[in-house]
């Protein structure tokens, strides 16, 4: 039998949507390409919400469920990374500055939904085997790894692919900047600040559903 899309995925259809038609029409009116990267980045986001759909079906762990979860812990720092494309925004004429900066809030949003819904599915899923405590350990860890990889993927140029075909350039990467904190403080002030932010929006929509329905 043919199962129909949740309510939450039918949004997230509708919201993605709705920032591509936004690019589509911009690029007809202008034939100019400045925000098309955002099919390809939101396409990127897009994974990790289907590894952890995908991983609602599963009732044990074994190979196939682990080999799942490493690929959306790969993939996850792309939902967020979308909230950095705001930095390309300015004013580019002859389109008025507030329809690009639809295209860009919208885009965001895309980015911190996919990300959150996508790990609110994995909680869900690892509560059934695990216990509350490290869980909470490995949504924390998660969201704070997120912000390491937004930033490599930002400023260091890096690609989720990239961890398999040049995993030696990230590992020495990141080992100079672990061993080299205060000269590379950048990185971990935008690690921590970025996850932190992460942290807070997470937790702020759980509580959000917990106490809003919980009085009604």
């Amino acid at each position: 039998m043919k199962q129909s899309l949740s309510g939450i995925s039918k949004m997230l259809i509708l919201s993605i949507s709705f920032t591509l038609v936004l690019v589509l029409i911009r690029i007809v009116y202008t034939n100019d390409l400045s925000y098309i990267f955002y099919g390809w980045n939101l396409f990127l986001a897009i994974i990790p919400w289907l590894c952890s759909s995908r991983l609602q079906k599963h009732t044990s762990i074994g190979f196939s469920t682990i080999l799942l979860l490493a690929l959306w812990l790969l993939f996850l720092p792309n939902a967020p990374y979308v909230i950095t494309d705001i930095f390309h925004y300015e004013l580019r004429e002859p389109i008025p500055m507030w329809y690009d900066l639809l295209i860009v809030t919208t885009g965001a949003w895309n980015g911190l939904l996919l990300g959150i819904v996508s790990l609110m599915q994995v909680e869900k899923f690892l509560l059934n085997f695990c216990g509350k405590i490290w869980v909470q350990g490995f949504v924390f860890t998660s969201l704070m790894l997120c912000g390491y990889g937004v930033y490599i993927g930002r400023y260091s140029r890096y690609n989720s692919w990239d961890i398999v075909t040049k995993p030696q350039h990230i590992l020495l990467d990141s080992l100079r900047q672990i061993r080299h904190p205060f000269q590379n403080y950048h990185v971990w002030a935008f690690t921590g600040l970025f996850g932190m932010m992460l942290i807070i929006v997470y937790y702020t929509l759980q509580q959000l559903k917990i106490n809003i329905f919980s009085r009604t």
